[in-house]
């Protein structure tokens, strides 16, 4: 068995940041006044990562072993002529978009997250973006079992969600209940020095990305319920990239999803949408597209004293 590979850049330890959450909107507030004049919506298409570059790379399906730290062909090269196993490759930029003047961001690291799952969550998948260097530097996925559920009912619901995509297998293998899921994210958390229960559970540097409100302010605290364990305080802020997209561009059309705004952008949507890892690494694209246009990217909704309840947001032009 081989563990995913732990990349060299990693994060320096930073002191957590302030708890108060008018804290974190004054902060937002002041850094969003520099990008008041974001670039206009391209007219033709952007060349896409699964038929460019001048390394040649091509796009191809993460190999869903491997991100859960469980391949065994990793010598097999008829197997890794198949999957992609490098997590940062087809996010590089071009050296004209890294040559662009940016913007300073509060937070040095963005955690995007799209979780799969109704009843509960199926998936947690995670990509590490580096906000200084505009790159993607490690990921963290693994596939949740339900604990609330028959084995009966289990199988149908994974059938239905990822039989289409063929990786109802992969799901089987390897998923593992949601707290064992939240212990080892928190050790990578750890690993890359983004976290640490000695400063109140908040993330150093960094923020969840989200396609909407629902995966941090919903699903997560409906499923620690479920798995009886508390919501950890790093779930209590999230930067819904929907409204830090409305703002920043702000499009004739409303960007109510994530085809929308690749649409916008003339970007090709890669991979299978609402196979979590594959909607992630595109979220995350549009992430290091608006980056590079000069888009800072506040925190856009913190939980009122913590409560699951009572949500406060940024903005006032937001997606509803």
């Amino acid at each position: 068995m081989r563990a995913v590979p732990v990349f060299n850049s990693l994060p320096r330890r930073f002191t957590a940041k302030s708890s108060n959450p008018k804290h974190t909107v004054l902060r937002s507030i002041s850094i969003q006044n520099h990008s008041s004049s974001p670039p206009p919506l391209p007219t033709s298409a952007a060349p896409s990562p699964a038929t460019v570059s001048g390394g040649g790379y091509r796009w191809k399906p993460m190999c869903l072993y491997y991100t859960q730290g469980k391949c065994t062909k990793m010598d097999d090269p008829a197997h890794l002529q198949v999957f992609n196993h490098d997590c940062s490759e087809e996010f590089r930029l071009s050296e004209g978009e890294l040559q662009r003047e940016h913007n300073p961001q509060k937070f040095d690291y963005l955690l995007v997250f799209d979780l799969e799952g109704k009843v509960e969550i199926l998936e947690f998948p995670v990509l590490l973006i580096d906000t200084r260097t505009m790159s993607v530097v490690d990921l963290f996925h693994r596939f949740v079992r339900p604990t609330a559920m028959s084995e009966q009912r289990v199988d149908e619901y994974i059938e239905n969600k990822y039989g289409k995509f063929g990786v109802d297998r992969v799901w089987h293998d390897t998923a593992l209940p949601f707290v064992e899921v939240v212990q080892q994210f928190e050790d990578w958390l750890v690993q890359h020095c983004l976290w640490e229960k000695k400063h109140n559970g908040r993330l150093n540097r960094a923020a969840f990305v989200t396609c909407g409100n629902w995966d941090v302010k919903t699903q997560v605290p409906k499923q620690c319920i479920v798995s009886k364990m508390k919501l950890p305080p790093y779930f209590n802020e999230w930067i819904n990239l929907k409204d830090v997209y409305l703002n920043f561009y702000n499009p004739k059309q409303e960007a109510r999803g994530m085809r929308t705004m690749m649409e916008q952008l003339k970007m090709p949507m890669l991979g299978s949408h609402h196979l979590g890892i594959d909607d992630t690494r595109n979220i995350a694209r549009i992430v290091l597209r608006m980056l590079a246009d000069g888009a800072v990217i506040p925190v856009t909704a913190w939980r009122d004293g913590g409560s699951s309840e009572s949500v406060n947001f940024l903005y006032k032009n937001r997606i509803r």
